[in-house]
């Protein structure tokens, strides 16, 4: 939202939210004013208040990222996730189909998915847009659903969509529920840092400006019909992230060098937890020329 109201003065930026436990309108404190841009809260299961949203703005463009996204949290509620994730966007999709019909011309609808929806990356591969569908969480599987919908929809009825499925992603504002922030949060109140397993899990790290980035590229010269990844070229096994963010915290609180990695703790791994996720980003790279800008070290910092 900061970057299009920022560079796309001429836009009109609508922000829907429910304002759930992890929706925060503090974090847009800075652009509230801004004449482009324009807040309401509402709920993508309400089929008749979207309806009446696209109607009241003149919608011509969806970026939609509303989702259900903490793994942990989908394992104890699986059903909320598949009615946000699946449903949701299933009223979305039809909000703008309903509003555009028949002319879609110079309408786009751009749904924001994951990597996890691949399953897991053995050692050496990468997921590319061609990879198979295997979700292996209920969150993954309730993105790759509305995956399908969104895919079903420009098959079935043309509806311009495009999808992209992005790397884990870290900066300014996360949700402290998230492995990063929450480290942070603990190393400063010198809690406990848990870890699953023995850390050995691997994610692909990017930067979140750079990913705000990446949807710009798409959401502008990204094709109707396809499939885009996007990722960090950032990999890192759960401990040695966690041991970098004691070392750089130890250095910004002023502790001895080493303090902060007494507070690791290990522990019981998640049911159903991917080894390793890692991206194929070099089809979105040679159609739009995006590549990621922050480095791991820069962007934590």
């Amino acid at each position: 939202v900061r970057l299009f109201v920022r560079k796309y003065p001429h836009y009109q930026i609508i922000n829907l939210d429910k304002l759930t436990y992890a929706g925060n309108l503090e974090n847009l404190k800075d652009i509230e004013r801004e004449p482009n841009y324009l807040f309401e809260k509402g709920d993508i299961l309400d089929v008749e208040f979207l309806f009446q949203l696209f109607q009241k703005h003149d919608v011509d463009g969806v970026i939609h990222l509303a989702a259900e996204s903490h793994v942990d949290r989908s394992l104890h509620n699986p059903a909320e996730f598949a009615n946000t994730n699946i449903i949701g966007t299933l009223n979305v999709l039809r909000a703008a189909q309903a509003a555009w019909h028949p002319d879609y011309n110079d309408k786009v609808f751009y749904h924001i998915s994951t990597d996890e929806v691949y399953g897991v990356a053995g050692l050496g591969e990468y997921f590319t847009e061609e990879t198979h569908i295997d979700p292996r969480s209920p969150y993954s599987a309730s993105k790759a659903g509305s995956d399908h919908f969104v895919s079903a929809f420009y098959h079935s009825f043309g509806l311009p969509t495009i999808i992209s499925r992005c790397s884990n992603n870290y900066g300014p504002y996360h949700f402290p529920e998230k492995l990063i922030p929450l480290m942070i949060n603990n190393i400063i109140q010198k809690k406990p840092l848990p870890v699953y397993g023995k850390g050995e899990n691997v994610r692909d790290w990017l930067f979140v400006e750079d990913h705000a980035r990446a949807i710009d590229a798409i959401f502008h010269k990204g094709k109707t019909g396809e499939v885009y990844n996007i990722g960090g070229n950032n990999e890192w096994k759960n401990i040695d992230l966690v041991l970098l963010l004691c070392r750089i915290m130890d250095k910004k609180l002023n502790r001895e060098d080493g303090e902060s990695e007494k507070l690791i703790n290990y522990v019981k791994d998640r049911p159903g937890h991917d080894l390793r996720y890692a991206i194929d980003a070099s089809k979105l790279t040679s159609e739009t020329g995006w590549r990621p800008e922050i480095s791991f070290e820069n962007g934590l910092e």
